[in-house]
């Protein structure tokens, strides 16, 4: 005999897609969706305080790990860290948008696979240095640039960086979706070498290179184009 399933405890998930629907802090969001999950539940409304509590306690220390990154890469661009890299760039006259990206492209997957995913990002590397390198790039050869081209290459910046971190990271032996899918394989009975598995991310790692390779040498000649029709 079937036993009704509970689903009120699922409100949790709806409030958190209201919530990011209507950019209410995520915070509020957050702790919104627990309060509704436990009042679902049934849960004392001090159990409910003190499991945010404790919650609170484990992570207290996570928002000082990613403020001071973010200090000191504020601090840096206070004192013309864009501008030097913008005047560095500008002085290699071969340099191009596209090449620029690739290079980027090459370092942050190669090192990925190696397990070093912290050397590049949106808000340590990407921001202060990538994007605006690649505009210098842009301007350069073209001079002033369009805004729309401009956000077209600070977005371009950033899917590179997306690219080479999301498939150079599946060659690294240890990184964690590799371990779940040798440990959930292992469940069914199917005994797969992690090794093997990260191996097999090389193949796909390097069609990824190509092809975003290939989609930014176009984006060039579409940079080439807005400057022409100048």
């Amino acid at each position: 005999m079937q036993t009704a399933v509970n689903l009120w405890p699922l409100i949790g998930v709806a409030v958190i897609i209201v919530g990011f629907v209507l950019r209410v802090h995520p915070v509020l969001v957050v702790v919104a969706a627990c309060g509704a999950t436990g009042l679902a539940v049934s849960m004392p409304v001090e159990t409910l305080l003190a499991s945010l509590g404790t919650a609170f306690i484990k992570t207290r220390n996570l928002p000082m790990i990613l403020l001071l990154p973010l200090a000191a890469i504020g601090l840096l661009e206070r004192f013309g860290l864009k501008e030097h890299a913008q005047a560095s760039i500008a002085k290699i006259k071969s340099a191009t948008t596209g090449r620029l990206l690739i290079v980027y492209l090459f370092v942050r997957e190669v090192s990925a696979a190696f397990g070093l995913t912290s050397l590049g990002g949106h808000p340590s590397m990407v921001r202060p240095l990538v994007a605006p390198m690649a505009e210098a790039a842009a301007e350069t050869r073209n001079g002033t640039i369009s805004d729309k081209l401009r956000y077209r290459i600070r977005a371009m910046s950033a899917a590179t960086d997306n690219i080479g971190l999301f498939f150079g990271e599946d060659v690294f032996v240890a990184f964690g979706a590799i371990v779940l899918m040798q440990t959930i394989l292992a469940a069914e009975g199917i005994p797969v070498n992690p090794l093997h598995m990260a191996m097999w991310g090389i193949p796909t790692a390097i069609t990824a290179f190509i092809i975003h390779a290939w989609r930014l040498h176009r984006f060039d000649a579409e940079i080439a184009r807005d400057g022409a029709g100048k």
